[in-house]
């Protein structure tokens, strides 16, 4: 049975059509998102994503009207987790589109719409693999360093371009560069290198994504005694350091296996994997 979702604050069953093919989302990618992962049927770290999301529309120019608050989309999102009967692990999918006609590039308007689709995640706790990623650098496009690189928009091209070509080589992910050549990101996470028990991961100003679970894993460190710190970072880094590890919201920690002819261990990934769960327990029992 195929789950629902809530378009402008109504159910519709997801496998039907519902946007219109004017949604200026699907024909110019200007939107942004958010995925949040479910935890025990609770939401957790929204409060980062939302944070996230109402800067995002300051920047893009999409207003932000009064209702848009984060009770308002706490209970939206809660309705539809229990609408789709997700008592467990899940993973919720925010979409926010700039409404209007789309008969050119600019909007009489600046409304905002939304989308919240919510699924079931195989796992209820965030699970370290028991097999690593194999990861190369991605150097046919960089990404540009401008103020919209830090959030996650629905215009993903760049992001589609390069996984493809990972997948393409049977690689599980590529790296992504900037503009000054130093690695920022992976397709779909943060990164980290650590090197003799320090967390080293590229600052925000070097273009890469605000990840909620990449500010979540920096404070758990900082409370935990392992030092972090933000440092551009370089393919030479990667030849020398102990572990690569990637962060999202939704899978939480992963680890790389390999890098070109570098094998890798993941005992900083199992730790960091450890606290995250403790803090997800910890905050949904409060």
């Amino acid at each position: 049975m195929s789950a629902d979702l809530i378009y402008n604050g109504e159910f519709y069953p997801s496998n039907q059509p519902v946007l219109s093919i004017n949604n200026r989302s699907f024909r110019y990618g200007d939107g942004l998102f958010e995925s949040i992962r479910v935890v025990n049927g609770e939401v957790y770290n929204f409060e980062a994503h939302f944070a996230r999301l109402i800067e995002g529309m300051r920047v893009f120019k999409i207003d932000t009207p009064d209702y848009f608050t984060i009770e308002y989309f706490e209970n939206q999102i809660k309705s539809l987790i229990q609408h789709n009967g997700i008592h467990k692990g899940g993973r919720v999918k925010l979409t926010i589109y700039r409404k209007g006609e789309v008969a050119s590039y600019y909007s009489e308007t600046n409304e905002p719409g939304f989308i919240i689709e919510a699924e079931s995640f195989p796992s209820n706790e965030f699970v370290l693999s028991t097999d690593g990623i194999d990861i190369d650098v991605f150097n046919e496009i960089t990404k540009p360093l401008n103020k919209y690189a830090s959030f996650k928009t629905t215009n993903a091209f760049f992001y589609v371009s390069a996984i493809h070509a990972a997948k393409e080589k049977g690689l599980g992910d590529h790296l992504l560069i900037n503009e000054k050549m130093n690695i920022i990101e992976s397709t779909n996470s943060n990164f980290f290198i650590a090197s003799n028990g320090v967390l080293y991961t590229p600052p925000l100003s070097s273009g890469c994504v605000g990840g909620t679970m990449r500010m979540k894993v920096i404070n758990l460190a900082l409370s935990n005694n392992i030092k972090v710190y933000e440092s551009s970072i370089t393919a030479g880094h990667l030849l020398s350091c102990d572990e690569i590890i990637l962060t999202n919201a939704i899978q939480g920690i992963k680890w790389v296996r390999s890098y070109k002819t570098k094998r890798f261990f993941h005992k900083m990934a199992d730790q960091l994997v450890q606290l995250l769960n403790e803090d997800t327990r910890a905050v949904i029992q409060s």
